[in-house]
């Protein structure tokens, strides 16, 4: 009998439901395979599910599962068998069905006999496809509504769908393809494709069936068409380019191995195409965030520029595409802002702000200028930094004009419609900023972590400037950046507390909950030096770390709860950038336990970490306890481990000052590691590092490895601390 090889592996299945993606395309189906009526999973293409049914019945019975193999982002095997008749043989038949997703779905349906005698059998694939906006199948609210159509002709079912101005289209096509002696015959009904095969002893029987999207009348292209080779299709090139531009992480240690490895194949399946400009960049999550986000792009990025700086320079191309040019009201765009996300399902009213792109963010934009600074140190050429710093100077302009209304010198935020986020921090959760008695902090609300964007936006803005003799305006945003940071040290600071504000609220009062967020401020150097070390000992404390990592929320606060998205919880990501705001700062032993934490949590979820999870305290339970609807895979989880070698490595490129600082931290007893074809500039670069001891290969010629930290940010610009 004919067999296979599968480099596989089983798959990670959350809650019961396996995710597969592909661009921007996903599918959520059970562990058996099957799509259910009545639930959020399904075929989504373009923020639309396409497939809201696809249950396949073995003689009228539902298959018996077996396992879930993955070898791809975008791939899974699901295996079953027989459910028993009461006869010997009864479990004789495998069920074999291999799902290919990528802008449309491809499954290969195969049926082995593994018994003496020949069988016959009815197999049964029910369909339907609704076009549900992707909010309304996420908040379980499906209406009807439009025109919607069905016909069935031979081997072809055909779904329609009108509403408004919107056209969108499914076709599933059934194909029996002749397998061993036997062939099979197809019957096509409303919803309903049934094959009924025959099939010898010993052999197997197999079809396949794809289904294609249409917007507006146009169908999509197949990623997986039946005449080409699946490891010749264009999900499968990409992601094997990916792999091989993308530097390897080598380590004796097997489990930070496989975690960032994972990562490495998560981030590589997140990433998307701008279908205008051709532009890579990255997804900020599955199942229900496969579209561009302006903070969770900027920050991902940001985190994986050891693996790839050309990811953050599409993702700063595609923003500066749409940013802000007026004043919307409704979608919250302004001029110089950069955008929260972009939504492209059926019906926009879901959308935040009713519209396909919304605006409501307060970091972004002060993120947006970051990168693009950071991504010059790398090696980012002048020229590429030209064409981007009329977006840098807008996004200048809206935070000292928008994002600072009242003119006290803060970014503060206040949606303008009740359609907008009431929060538009990282932490936007409508309860994300509270006071330490619980209490919701009323707007305009100014984020500690977003006044340390801004002015570090400032200082990379002034470091260009002064890069291409731009001494006036050098000199302009230093000051800017100097006062911030004065004022934010002197209105954020607690000094009964030893710690920073979350906030301030409406009357520029502090609010006083004890959070991560001061983290970040660290990471971007708006953080006196001197309040530093009381900073690094309260987000290490038994209220705020619980082990894994720093929560969200420390455990005496009023709105603590371990089980909350934004209050008590713990994100990789946010650890991430604490870890590296610690290590910024000096306070080593501090990143140590925040990266070690991390690693161990990423372990315990299978080196696959997801967006969030409970802050419940590691002495209380073994294991971190996961977060019910965490996002997974997620990209700036799947960063988070990128980031933390960096941290580690204490790297920072300044290629402009022709130099590289390289000072590896290592904690006691951690594996060495290699990075290997690491992109700086325009060469390929080796880092080895165990214990104290680190080893670079292939430099670019005139760059001096520089074996010193960097130090916190300094707002004084001059060649030795741009």
């Amino acid at each position: 009998m004919p067999g296979w090889t599968f480099a596989g592996e089983p798959a990670v299945v959350g809650g019961g439901r396996v995710t597969l993606v592909e661009g921007s395309s996903f599918c959520l189906a059970s562990a058996t395979g099957d799509i259910e009526p009545g639930t959020p999973q399904g075929l989504f293409v373009q923020d639309t599910r396409l497939v809201s049914r696809w249950q396949l019945r073995l003689d009228d019975e539902p298959v018996e599962p077996l396992t879930v193999l993955t070898s791809a982002p975008y791939r899974a095997t699901f295996l079953g068998r027989s459910r028993p008749r009461g006869w010997p043989g009864a479990h004789s038949l495998l069920l074999r069905r291999d799902r290919f997703v990528g802008a449309g779905l491809r499954e290969d349906l195969t049926l082995v006999n593994l018994s003496a005698e020949t069988t016959q059998c009815e197999l049964t694939l029910a369909v339907h496809c609704d076009f549900a906006d992707l909010f309304e199948v996420k908040e379980g609210r499906v209406r009807s509504r439009g025109e919607h159509g069905q016909h069935s002709g031979f081997g072809v079912l055909e779904y329609s769908y009108r509403w408004r101005e919107l056209a969108r289209g499914c076709r599933i096509e059934a194909e029996i393809a002749e397998a061993s002696q036997d062939s099979g015959s197809l019957q096509v009904l409303p919803g309903l494709l049934v094959f009924r095969a025959v099939v010898p002893a010993r052999t197997r029987w197999s079809a396949n069936v794809l289904v294609t999207a249409s917007v507006d009348g146009k169908d999509l292209p197949l990623q997986f068409p039946l005449d080409v080779p699946i490891e010749r299709s264009a999900p499968a090139a990409r992601l094997a380019d990916w792999q091989q531009r993308s530097p390897a992480i080598v380590t004796a240690d097997p489990q930070l191995a496989r975690t960032v490895e994972r990562s490495r194949a998560d981030l590589g399946s997140l990433r998307i195409v701008d279908a205008d400009h051709q532009w890579t960049t990255i997804a900020a999550g599955a199942p229900w965030f496969m579209t561009l986000f302006g903070r969770d792009s900027l920050l991902t990025s940001y985190m994986t520029l050891p693996l790839d700086p050309s990811l953050a320079l599409g993702t700063l191309h595609t923003l500066a595409a749409h940013q802000g040019s007026r004043v919307d009201p409704r979608s919250e765009e302004e001029p110089g802002r950069i955008l929260h996300e972009i939504r492209s399902g059926v019906d926009a009213s879901m959308a935040l702000g009713g519209g396909h792109i919304y605006y409501g963010t307060a970091d972004a934009t002060p993120l947006f200028v970051m990168l693009l600074g950071e991504l010059r140190r790398w090696g980012l050429a002048p020229a590429e930094v030209d064409a981007l710093l009329p977006n840098a100077d807008r996004a200048i302009e809206w935070l000292q004009n928008y994002g600072d209304r009242d003119g006290d010198g803060f970014v503060e935020y206040q949606r303008a419609t009740d359609r907008g986020l009431q929060n538009q921090g990282w932490k936007d959760s409508w309860d994300g900023v509270t006071f330490a008695d619980g209490r919701i902090a009323e707007p305009p609300i100014a984020l500690a972590e977003v006044q340390g964007y801004a002015y570090a936006a400032f200082v990379a803005r002034a470091h260009l400037a002064l890069e291409r003799g731009d001494a006036e305006t050098a000199r302009r945003l230093v000051d800017r950046a100097t006062a911030l940071r004065a004022a934010f040290n002197e209105q954020f600071w607690l000094p009964d507390r030893g710690w920073y504000a979350l906030a301030l609220d409406r009357d520029k009062r502090p609010v006083d909950s004890l959070a991560s967020n001061m983290g970040h401020c660290l990471w971007t150097g708006i953080v006196d030096e001197d309040k530093a070390a009381s900073v690094a000992d309260h987000l290490l404390s038994p209220e705020l770390f619980n082990g894994w990592g720093v929560r969200t929320l420390a455990t005496s606060m009023g709105a603590y709860n371990p089980m909350s998205y934004h209050n008590g919880s713990v994100w990789p990501h946010d650890n991430a950038l604490v870890a590296a705001g610690l290590m910024r700062y000096g306070l080593v032993e501090h990143a140590h336990r925040v990266t070690l934490g991390i690693l161990d949590a990423a372990e315990a979820f299978d080196g696959r970490l997801p967006e969030l999870f409970c802050g419940f305290d590691r002495g209380e339970y073994p294991a971190p306890v996961p977060y019910p609807t965490s996002c997974s895979p997620q990209a700036w989880a799947a960063a988070a481990p990128v980031h933390l070698l960096r941290v580690l490595l204490r790297l920072d490129p300044e290629l402009p000052n022709n130099r590289v600082l390289l000072a590896p931290a290592l904690p006691d007893g951690f594996a060495g590691f290699s990075l290997r074809g690491m992109p700086l500039a325009d060469a390929r670069v080796d880092v080895h590092a165990a214990g104290g001891q680190v080893h670079v290969d292939g430099l670019p010629p005139g760059i001096e490895l520089v074996r010193a930290p960097r130090t916190p940010i300094s707002p004084v610009v001059s060649a030795e601390n741009r």
